[in-house]
């Protein structure tokens, strides 16, 4: 079997999507995407492809290795989910080649299903409460939700205020034992992040995530000792060499690869067997499109230390298309009393609808992240 052709398709809401073809008839498909640089990470596919041409998909873990090690710069959120893509639409061809689920070929299946949580908005306590109480409503036991708005260096207490109230109203809503993750979204600098991760405390969080920028980890050693809630961080690192020095740390409880930004399936399995070793939980990144949840429900299937699933069912990203859109047979991703089952069928279990991907490909997106700045003019992290 030799790769003949790689194709990238541009798509709303703001994914990319990969579809590799080979002289036998097997198509796998990928997600190489990094959010806001989408053409960017497809043009990186568009290089990477001239070493494919011609080779052996089923050579998956020499081909990761060539095109990483390869080129002498290497790394980074563009090459990585380029290389993630790549990669995960492989490990599809294979599974489809001998007519089994990815997670058959990674060594099986450790669970059937795994808990998810949905993202949720809203401004003000009632909206959020609110927000969350619907989606307890509709079987999710856990959402997510961003801690604040911009939030300055040393900012003042009617911010904090605020997102304590949007945590208590949550609480009181949903009950004492709903999951609430908290992300502050790399927003938050570490004099405030020491102010809000104990005033957290008494909400009894599932986790805080990114209280600090993934570049400003060592903050962590001061910040994590003042709060028993586990510290979750990982969405803007690409490869087990950048979570090689969060696990020797120690500050952080649980790892948030994406493996549609961390090298794809190969990658991400390494640092999900790296984090158990060092007893740290994994609950992979994944607010992108149907492609990237499936890689990330055959990493779960076979990864003991994966505890709970991100998933973009609903999420505010989503405008103009949903999760379930491009795919033909959305009843894989069986959702139920707050889990979603593994996958069972060959490859990544899905049935891309390849025409309907072409259709809204001639449209693309530009999704580009907000441009936040405080009242002072100064830039804002969003």
């Amino acid at each position: 079997m030799k790769i003949t052709k790689l194709t990238t398709y541009i798509v709303p809401p703001r994914w990319c999507f990969l579809k590799i073809e080979t002289d036998e008839g097997i198509t796998g498909w990928g997600e190489p995407v990094l959010e806001g640089r989408a053409h960017s990470v497809a043009a990186a596919v568009e290089e990477l492809a001239d070493y494919l041409i011609g080779k052996d998909p089923r050579n998956i873990e020499d081909h990761w290795t060539v095109l990483y090690r390869g080129g002498f710069y290497r790394g980074g959120g563009i090459h990585m989910s380029a290389l993630a893509g790549i990669d995960q639409a492989l490990w599809d061809i294979k599974g489809k080649a001998l007519g089994v689920p990815v997670h058959d070929l990674l060594g099986g299946q450790v669970r059937e299903s795994i808990r998810v949580y949905s993202w949720i908005g809203g401004d003000r306590p009632a909206e959020t409460a609110a927000h969350a109480l619907e989606r307890k409503e509709k079987g999710f036991t856990a959402i997510k939700m961003n801690a604040s708005e911009e939030m300055q260096f040393v900012d003042t207490f009617d911010k904090v205020d605020q997102v304590i109230a949007n945590v208590a109203a949550i609480r009181d809503a949903c009950g004492p034992h709903f999951g609430i993750g908290v992300d502050f979204h790399g927003r938050v600098h570490k004099p405030m992040a020491k102010v809000l991760i104990k005033e957290l405390e008494p909400y009894r969080l599932m986790f805080i995530e990114e209280p600090v920028l993934s570049e400003n980890y060592e903050a962590l050693k001061e910040i994590a000792l003042m709060s028993n809630t586990p510290i979750a961080l990982g969405e803007r690192l690409y490869s087990r060499w950048d979570f090689k020095r969060i696990l020797q740390d120690g500050y952080v409880d649980i790892l948030q690869p994406d493996p549609s930004h961390a090298g794809g399936i190969t990658e991400t399995r390494k640092i999900a067997n790296m984090a158990e070793a060092y007893d740290v939980a994994i609950a992979l990144h994944c607010p992108l499109g149907p492609i990237a949840l499936a890689v990330n429900l055959q990493l779960d299937a076979n990864c003991y230390n994966a505890f709970i699933q991100e998933q973009s069912l609903g999420i505010h990203y989503n405008q103009g298309n949903d999760l379930l859109d491009y795919i033909k047979n959305p009843e894989v991703f069986d959702y139920g009393d707050g889990h979603v089952k593994i996958p069972q069928g060959p490859g990544l279990g899905i049935e891309v609808n390849e025409e309907y991907v072409i259709e809204r490909a001639a449209i693309g997106h530009r999704w580009r992240n907000p441009i936040w700045r405080h009242k002072d003019g100064s830039f804002a992290e969003w």
